[in-house]
């Protein structure tokens, strides 16, 4: 048995070891409540094991090198794309809510206008606008949740 075997692949779907120790066949996984298990098997069964991890190998080597790359289409690459491509519908809702956002922000009062970009667009916490408009933290909040209200209301007219 020892020599050629298969090199296995440690994966969810083939959790055990089979190996050979001073003459002694030997297989070991984690059972079902995750503690290492160790028995001694059969020159017979080891080679029972090797010829399915064999079979799994060779079948798994025919998918990668043919039956994928056959089904490859842009539907199936679409599926396997980690984001999303945006269709252009999307594109064209996402840039008019945008726009009319835009078109709210600039029928806000100056105060609440210059308050709100300096909040969101420009990532300042309300005291660093309340130091750089001279003027008391509640005040920015106040200003800033108000602004956030005629919003609202601007977008939903």
């Amino acid at each position: 048995m020892e020599g050629k075997r298969p090199k296995r692949r440690k994966d969810k779907y083939n959790p055990y070891s089979i190996y050979e120790q001073d003459g002694h066949y030997y297989i070991s996984f984690r059972d079902g409540q995750g503690v290492h298990q160790k028995f001694e098997i059969s020159k017979l069964l080891c080679e029972v094991f090797n010829s399915f991890e064999l079979i799994d190998l060779s079948y798994l080597n025919v998918w990668d090198r043919h039956i994928e790359q056959s089904e490859i289409w842009e539907t199936s690459l679409n599926e396997r794309a980690l984001e999303r491509p945006e269709t252009v519908e999307d594109i064209v809702f996402r840039n008019l809510q945008t726009e009319d956002l835009y078109k709210a922000i600039d029928k806000l009062p100056d105060i609440q206008k210059r308050r709100v970009r300096m909040y969101f667009f420009e990532g300042m916490t309300y005291e660093q606008i309340a130091e750089y408009e001279k003027c008391k933290h509640p005040a920015a909040v106040k200003s800033v949740k108000a602004a956030l209200k005629n919003l609202k209301r601007f977008l939903s007219e």
